[in-house]
């Protein structure tokens, strides 16, 4: 027991130092002393998601903290969340300083919609924009109404910095016809770095961050390279959208299984790991404050006082408070909703299955459940079986119809007759007994 519990301890120390890492070194950058301006650099990189969402806020506020004259934010991804990609969007949008996308090798999705909200866009030469069809998680193509309103936000950010909307809606709509670049009806737009210059979509082409400062008249400029830190890397990974049912499906396998497990070892752990881990990572991405935390920790010692407290009340509250500190945590309620109901669907078929193959004698069911019978093996018994009253006579003290009082060998007996009337004062005979009844029959 003491083994698990350092065995825990590790686990949750892992956690705090993490956290730690992210309070007092997230904020550190890399700076290439120069002289004038001061630039930062800030990667787009990976899947859309809100832990990018956590890291590009946090960026872009320590470079205006720091005084920064420009902001290149350095573009390489395939897209991700749509509403990531708008909170992002529109923080850019919100920046006083100038701002510069650089496509190192592709913005696509809602990476192209991050790019048109910079101030300025550069390609490098193998570099491609566009593609930004809305796709759910499945796959398929979104519905109506999600395409309408990402179509409405691809022509908007176009126009935020005077680019012809026309392009941007023909990356988010198949039915735009250009087939002068590549985008026949049917197919959505993606522009190369020759074609985006020509549509006014790139001021451009640089073959690295060089000559991009040059253009941008920046090669004297300090350089703040803004890089995420471990932290982040794993909020990020801990955020994604797959990786969310996976630790709620590991948390309750665990829980489980510890059930039904003597002491409290490795399952317990990494059900308690799993769930430590969803909300560090939702808390270092911004999604979720301490108060969430704290609705779990409160759920969890109700569910464990229901097991020391009859009702069922705290058992039912508890559950209410773990489930309603992970809707706290969440970005999206439909996502969570499915999450949760994966996690449920996989603990009620591993409990049953456990249930059979084990049953409650095994983990903490066999401290809580009586386990003590009277059984006849062990000298109990719940009535006295007189047989030996089988054949005796005696007198009726009662009229018997069909129950009343017989006087066997100076014993008053409770009995039943065979069927018939017997009056009081006959003389009768036990002819047999089941049980705690007794049947007599009137001797003639």
């Amino acid at each position: 027991m003491k083994r698990h519990c350092r065995r825990l301890a590790v686990y949750i120390f892992f956690v705090s130092v993490l956290t730690m890492v992210s309070i007092f070194t997230g904020k550190e950058a890399e700076a290439e002393q120069g002289q004038g301006e001061t630039v930062y650099i800030i990667p787009i990189e990976n899947e859309v998601e809100r832990g990018l969402e956590a890291f590009i806020k946090r960026a872009t506020e320590e470079a205006m903290e720091n005084g920064a004259d420009h902001i290149i934010f350095e573009i390489d991804t395939p897209g991700g969340r749509v509403d990531s990609a708008g909170q992002i969007g529109s923080h850019i949008r919100s920046l006083t300083i100038p701002t510069t996308s650089y496509i190192v090798n592709e913005a696509l999705s809602a990476g192209s919609y991050i790019a048109l909200f910079s101030d300025n866009i550069y390609f490098n030469p193998h570099a491609t924009m566009g593609a930004s069809g809305v796709i759910n998680q499945d796959g398929t193509a979104a519905d109506k109404k999600a395409q309408s309103a990402w179509l409405a936000q691809m022509r908007s950010a176009a126009e935020s910095n005077g680019r012809d909307p026309i392009y941007a809606a023909a990356m988010a709509d198949s039915s735009i016809d250009l087939p002068e670049y590549g985008a026949p009806e049917g197919e959505f737009l993606t522009l190369g770095p020759r074609q985006a210059v020509e549509v006014g979509y790139a001021e451009g082409i640089v073959s690295n961050r060089a000559e991009l400062l040059e253009e941008l008249d920046l090669s004297e400029a300090t350089i703040v390279e803004t890089e995420t830190s471990i932290a982040e890397e794993l909020a990020r990974f801990l955020t994604h959208p797959v990786v969310i049912p996976i630790l709620l499906s590991v948390a309750s396998i665990g829980l489980i299984v510890e059930l039904y497990s003597p002491g409290f070892g490795v399952p317990g752990s990494l059900g308690l790991l799993s769930l430590l881990l969803f909300f560090y990572g939702h808390i270092v991405a911004g999604l979720a404050g301490m108060e969430a935390l704290l609705l779990l920790i409160i759920g969890i010692g109700l569910i464990v006082a229901e097991f020391f407290v009859t009702g069922g009340i705290l058992g039912v509250l508890g559950i209410a408070a773990v489930v309603g500190s992970l809707f706290m945590s969440g970005y999206d309620m439909v996502h969570m909703s499915m999450s949760i109901g994966i996690a449920f669907l996989i603990a009620v078929i591993l409990a049953i299955i456990l249930f059979r193959r084990i049953g409650m004698d095994k983990g903490i069911f066999r401290h809580i459940i009586l386990r003590d019978s009277t059984a006849t093996e062990q000298g109990y018994v719940s009535s006295v079986n007189r047989l030996e009253l089988v054949g005796l006579e005696g007198n009726s003290l009662t009229p018997l119809h069909p129950s009343g009082l017989v006087e066997l060998n100076d014993e008053t007996i409770d009995v039943v007759s065979d069927g018939t009337y017997i009056g009081k004062g006959k003389k009768v005979k036990v002819i047999r007994v089941e049980g705690v009844r007794v049947v007599v029959r009137e001797v003639k």
